[in-house]
């Protein structure tokens, strides 16, 4: 298993302080495999904009390309912000589903006695 530095932690914090980058983050995962063009059709912004925007995204490692002949495809890259979950979300759903499991059988067994 990868596990998740502070410095990748920054970068893929960084990367989704921004609005346009979670734009392009939510068009990706919508249709994946876009190109530079193809993204930047649905931002209010120059081509230049958001090939720096998707190229903070890729050193966050939240967007893979690959090559098509002369076209870069662009593709979301979900597993940093699984990490990030795990890490920082997960630990905390932990107690709060054991406490409506606990709930739930507390109420039952009050209905069943």
């Amino acid at each position: 298993m990868h596990i998740i530095t502070a410095t990748d932690t920054d970068k893929v914090f960084k990367a989704l302080a921004d609005a346009s980058r979670r734009k392009l983050l939510d068009l990706l995962y919508a249709t994946n495999g876009q190109t530079l063009g193809e993204l930047a059709e649905h931002l209010d912004m120059t081509r230049q904009a958001v090939t720096q925007h998707l190229s903070l995204l890729e050193e966050a490692n939240l967007v893979a390309t690959s090559w098509r002949g002369r076209e870069k495809l662009h593709y979301l890259n979900p597993v940093p912000l699984y990490e990030i979950y795990e890490r920082w979300i997960a630990k905390f759903e932990r107690s709060r589903l054991r406490a409506l499991r606990d709930l739930k059988r507390r109420l039952e067994g009050e209905r069943d006695g």
